[in-house]
């Protein structure tokens, strides 16, 4: 294909018919363009712009001049970024790190209430062992008591004394434990309650 178009230097060209000619080879040269194929330019003597995509039909003393050009390529689209992804750009577990945590009304988290439930099993478990320890020695000094019966009375009332106070001890470890039980099963779920504190955070996690 040859286009040509005469340069708008030249004399006698009326500017309305020139505007005509350059529209023309504009929509001729445009389908080669589009196309991304190569083309030529070039001016001959008469001030003449000539276009081709042809280089056989391109004059020998002007092929010096006229050098292949190619029209600047557009740059790939981008794909398309969903919705989705562009409202939520980070994954799920960092949506979660990055979330408020939620706390009660004095701003203590999950962890503050989970320590204080572990600190009062942990005192739960100590008294328990303390009143078993209680028990055992009270029981083995009933028993030396009851094998005492032929001893001194003054052996036996020493035995006595140590078995009551035994008891005592038994029943102060005993009195301990319900209160450590009473504040792992009623005082503290009722002060989570009381300040807004998730009640899960007060149960044994799995």
């Amino acid at each position: 294909m040859l286009c040509r178009v005469r340069s708008p230097n030249a004399p006698g060209e009326h500017p309305m018919k020139m505007s005509v000619l350059l529209i023309s080879v504009t929509l001729l040269v445009l389908p080669v363009m589009a196309f991304g194929q190569e083309f030529y330019r070039w001016i001959d003597e008469k001030g003449t712009i000539n276009f081709t995509d042809d280089p056989t039909l391109i004059p020998e003393k002007y092929r010096s001049q006229a050098q292949p050009k190619k029209p600047p390529q557009q740059s790939p689209a981008s794909p398309a970024i969903p919705a989705a992804e562009r409202s939520n750009p980070v994954g799920p577990q960092e949506q979660a790190d990055s979330a408020p945590k939620k706390t009660d009304m004095l701003g203590r988290g999950e962890e503050w209430w989970r320590a204080k439930v572990k600190e009062w099993n942990d005192k739960l478990a100590e008294t328990q062992r303390s009143y078993e320890a209680a028990q055992a020695a009270m029981r083995g000094k009933a028993k030396e008591l009851e094998d005492s019966k032929f001893k001194p009375d003054s052996f036996q009332r020493k035995l006595k004394a140590e078995k009551n106070s035994l008891e005592e001890k038994v029943k102060q470890w005993e009195k301990q434990v319900e209160e450590v039980k009473n504040m792992l099963e009623k005082t503290l779920p009722k002060e989570a309650q009381d300040y807004g504190a998730d009640p899960a955070w007060l149960k044994h996690k799995e």
